[in-house]
């Protein structure tokens, strides 16, 4: 809260006043003479300095200002001991300069005739001395006789002594005669009790007389209730008057919007405001558009000043360019800030350079800080090396806050003992958290039980988030139903899968490119699948090379298929050499073809064996 603690001055720190005592002048003959008097200048005839020496200029006004204030120090002097109200004014006077001794027998003697302005700054003074309950007795006679902020300055010292239903009624009083900064400290009062209605309309109250923090705070309040137009609304009036977490929360609007460059103007308004988050912000918001040098400069700034998302972010540059001694030295800035992502990070940092025992130290630290990947990084470290029941608790404590991937560990974990109802639990709830994997098992196991329908729902979900093998398999399940309206989509999700590097589905979508007769693409699809290692793809490229004449190309791709266990490419190459005489060879590739399979594939490898045999002999 921005109001000073004790309240007794009824000074707000964020009054368009601040730092000034809110002094009362007397609405009398005394006081509208005085002031005629101390705004007489520009009526004496005398010409204003030249502009253009600005420093004389400053110092004649500084000297007259003296100069006129010394006159009526001298005027409240001579009147004070017959009038209250040139004592009160020069109790004000004295009070404001600093004073206090002087001041206090002149504010008393017009506090004591009913003066309401000399009662409140009577106030003001023994606030300032400690003397806090006499302070609220006279700002009491004040308020009672009218004085805003004698009102305002009462209600504050009652809520700082637990008087809620009094500070109120003080606070209230304020308000209603204008006193800006009444109208904060109401509604303040009024959010900390949740009457956010109420508490809106005095924030609005004070903001729209200049209140900065009431325009901040009404910024947040609709942020809460998700009316973001009416909250930037009111974070740009409380930022354009210097309010650096306005410009801050105005920025973060703005780049979720997408337009960043208003928002690193607010950010760095804001960060150069003195607000840590901001610079942390700016920084990010740098790194992102490439300029990571800049990113840097902010990031150190934010993390010098205690950030510890900054620092994090500042350690992972450092081990994003190779430079391990200082990514460690900002984790460790992180983790003193309080920032337990610097223990997590730092597990990662160790892990990467293969210190394992430092890494689950800090895995450690950081898990039990209630890190929940610290605590799944924790885990996978435990069951790597066999200990499983050390493993589980961490994974369960990880998911249970969370983290998507625990969950999904989980859930392997208990299909491995044969839990599947519990596999299923764990793999459904990383599937509700966006877990593409999870959902895939869940979809295989449907699949597996006969639920087609469901299957499909589970494939299509998990391929969505980029399961290659989900995307794959979708596509089966589609072309198996073998509905003509599936056709597109099916050849959508191999298509998918295939640019993804999935081997079988680039040779689904080669096989479907060379049925509609598209022999360039069904080539391209061959070839890429075949040089990835499939060997039903190099089989199938043998077959469309030799169609188009390339007969020893095709040899090399049947001859790679073969050596890789395809029994029809060792099939072919065996039929190919019986063709050329070549009998011992080809019966070497038929005893290959025999014992690769298929069924088919061998029956057929075995006549021929029989007959090269034959052959051989004769």
């Amino acid at each position: 809260m921005s109001v000073v603690a004790g309240g007794g001055a009824g000074v707000e720190q964020d009054d368009p006043q601040v730092g000034r005592l809110p002094l009362q002048r007397v609405p009398d003959e005394a006081a509208r003479v005085a002031a005629a008097e101390v705004g007489s200048y520009d009526a004496t005839g005398t010409e204003p300095p030249a502009a253009d020496d600005e420093s004389d200029r400053h110092s004649f006004e500084s000297a007259l200002e003296a100069q006129e204030e010394a006159a009526l120090e001298a005027r409240y002097r001579l009147d004070a001991e017959e009038d209250p109200a040139a004592s009160s004014l020069l109790g004000a006077m004295l009070l404001r300069r600093g004073d206090p001794d002087d001041a206090e027998p002149y504010l008393r003697r017009a506090a004591a005739s009913g003066i309401r302005a000399g009662a409140n700054n009577l106030g003001v003074l023994l606030h300032q001395r400690g003397h806090r309950e006499e302070a609220a007795q006279w700002w009491r006679a004040a308020a009672v006789a009218g004085s805003a902020p004698a009102a305002h300055a009462l209600g504050l010292h009652l809520r700082d002594h637990g008087d809620e239903p009094g500070s109120e009624y003080w606070l209230h009083q304020a308000a209603e005669q204008g006193h800006t900064g009444g109208a904060y400290a109401l509604a303040d009062l009024l959010e900390h009790r949740r009457e956010t209605v109420r508490a809106e309309r005095w924030f609005r109250t004070a903001a729209e007389t200049g209140h900065r923090e009431a325009a901040y705070r009404l910024g947040r309040l609709k942020e809460t209730a998700k009316e973001g137009e009416g909250a930037e609304q009111w974070y740009r009036q409380a930022a354009a008057r210097g309010h650096a977490r306005a410009a801050l929360r105005l920025g973060m609007q703005l780049e979720r919007r997408g337009e960043r460059e208003e928002a690193a103007r607010w950010y760095r308004q804001s960060a150069q405001g003195g607000e840590p988050r901001a610079a942390s912000a700016l920084g990010f918001l740098l790194r992102d558009g490439g300029d990571e040098v800049a990113a840097a400069d902010w990031w150190r700034e934010a993390a010098e000043a205690g950030d510890g998302s900054a620092a994090n972010a500042l350690g992972a540059l450092h081990a994003s360019w190779g430079e391990t001694d200082m990514a460690e030295q900002w984790y460790r800035a992180a983790l003193e800030a309080g920032d337990h992502n610097g223990a997590f990070n730092l597990g990662l940092l160790c892990a990467a350079e293969g210190r394992e025992a430092q890494a689950e130290q800090w895995y450690r630290r950081a898990a039990y800080a209630g890190h929940r990947e610290a605590s799944n990084a924790l885990a996978v470290m435990l069951l790597q090396r066999g200990d499983t029941p050390g493993a589980e608790p961490w994974f369960s404590k990880a998911a249970e806050a969370g983290s998507v991937d625990a969950a999904f560990n989980l859930g392997i974990l208990h299909a491995g003992r044969g839990e599947q109802h519990d596999a299923q639990e764990w793999y459904a709830r990383a599937a509700g958290q966006g877990h593409a994997e999870a959902a895939l098992q869940l979809a295989v196991a449907k699949e597996r039980r006969g639920d087609v329908a469901s299957a499909a729902t589970r494939y299509r979900q998990a391929a969505e988030r980029g399961s290659a093998e989900a995307a794959f398999r979708l596509a089966v399940l589609l072309e198996r139903g073998g509905e003509e309206r599936h056709a597109e989509e099916v050849d959508r999700w191999y298509a998918v899968a295939a640019e993804a590097g999935h081997g079988r589905a680039q040779v689904r979508v080669g096989v479907r490119a060379a049925e509609r007769g598209d022999a360039v693409a069904a080539e391209q699809w061959y070839r890429r699948a075949a040089e990835g290692g499939s060997r039903s793809a190099a089989f199938n490229l043998g077959l469309l090379l030799a169609r188009e004449g390339s007969e020893a190309e095709a040899m090399l791709w049947y001859t790679r298929a073969a050596d890789a266990g395809h029994g029809r490419a060792a099939l072919r190459l065996g039929l190919v050499a019986a063709r050329r005489g070549e009998l011992a060879q080809a019966h070497r590739w038929c005893e290959r073809a025999a014992e690769y399979g298929p069924g088919s594939v061998t029956e057929r490898a075995v006549r021929l064996i029989e007959a090269l045999r034959a052959d051989l002999t004769a």
